[in-house]
């Protein structure tokens, strides 16, 4: 039997398809290719979890002499004086207001965002779809000051008519208690970061709906489920993981804002009188830390600083895992 460079004839014949076997060098090339892929994977995914960790540490190394030298209680203190011989800080009114203004992004963007996903995958029709998918992405590509000089020049004038009608109206509720701020309030900010994550929303909770099986939908409405049921026994059940990654992606980006932020809302002077009223002002953990970076003059004061980045830090990161935890258990119980 006739051989060419070690290979019968046989082996060389022709497959079922018409194209020649791969040889021997073929096949070790492509698991080389795997192996080499894997292996770019897997220090990919170790660099990201030492830089994380590497970050976590010089916060934690940052802060804690700053907060051995606290003179204040650090999580329910208003005073922000990290300098002098007895140094005395809290975060008590940024996380407030970081946490306030988030959520009412949130409680806003994703109603809207998942309501404009199923109308661009489940009602549009084909020449709408793809123009307005991209007009809603395209918010994404708004750089963040452009949004804090819209709602400062063009939407702050329209939202304050609406903001005084609430505080007469609803007043004597202690979240919506007058407070006097002539300026951007935490609701205010809250709205604007609202529009802002809205494309993260929509993008993502607009793919997973798009991959929501054609059975599933076609079953439903083969028992005379209407477009609104076969929407909600087929459509969300299956898209409710992504929607949550969507939400909690999203509120990521709002908790850690801080040119749109600064730009708004307004700063309490000190010894200004504070209330939990959503229509007050204050300072996020991210605003305060940019409208004061030229006080990093010495460890003290940077360490103050960095201690709050670390209360955002971990903030972030206990979102980011009730997420995946959600994500987990929704997926097993699917399953």
């Amino acid at each position: 039997m006739s051989t060419v460079t070690g290979v019968s004839a046989a082996d060389q014949s022709p497959g079922p398809e018409g194209r020649p076997p791969l040889h021997a060098d073929q096949a070790s090339t492509g698991r080389l290719g795997d192996r080499i892929f894997g292996g770019a994977a897997t220090a990919s995914g170790i660099v990201v979890i030492a830089v994380v960790t590497l970050i976590a540490a010089f916060l934690v190394v940052q802060a804690v002499p700053a907060l051995r030298n606290n003179s204040e209680n650090f999580f329910t203190s208003r005073v922000w004086a990290p300098g002098g011989e007895q140094p005395g800080f809290g975060i008590l009114e940024f996380l407030w207001t970081t946490v306030a203004a988030s959520t009412i992004a949130m409680l806003i963007a994703v109603p809207v965002g998942v309501a404009v996903a199923l109308f661009l995958t489940q009602y549009a029709p084909s020449w709408l779809r793809r123009p307005a998918a991209t007009l809603v992405d395209l918010l994404a590509a708004v750089p963040s000051i452009v949004y804090g000089l819209w709602g400062l020049i063009t939407f702050f004038p329209v939202w304050k008519p609406v903001q005084t009608w609430i505080e007469e109206t609803l007043g004597w509720v202690p979240i919506f208690a007058p407070a006097g701020i002539s300026g951007g309030t935490i609701f205010f900010i809250g709205i604007v970061l609202s529009i802002m994550v809205l494309p993260i929303v929509t993008a993502l909770s607009r793919e997973v709906f798009a991959q929501t099986p054609v059975a599933h939908q076609e079953g439903a409405l083969a028992l005379g489920a209407t477009q609104w049921e076969m929407i909600r026994t087929a459509v969300l059940p299956f898209g409710r993981p992504g929607v949550i990654s969507a939400a909690m992606l999203a509120l990521g980006r709002a908790l850690g804002e801080t040119i749109a932020v600064t730009f708004l809302v307004s700063a309490l002077p000190d010894g200004a009188k504070w209330t939990f009223s959503l229509f007050n002002g204050g300072e996020t953990f991210a605003s305060k830390i940019a409208n004061n970076a030229a006080e990093f003059s010495n460890p003290g004061k940077t360490g103050a600083y960095i201690a709050a980045g670390l209360v955002l830090f971990v903030l972030t990161f206990i979102v980011n895992s009730i997420a995946r935890v959600v994500i987990e258990r929704r997926k097993a119980f699917t399953e």
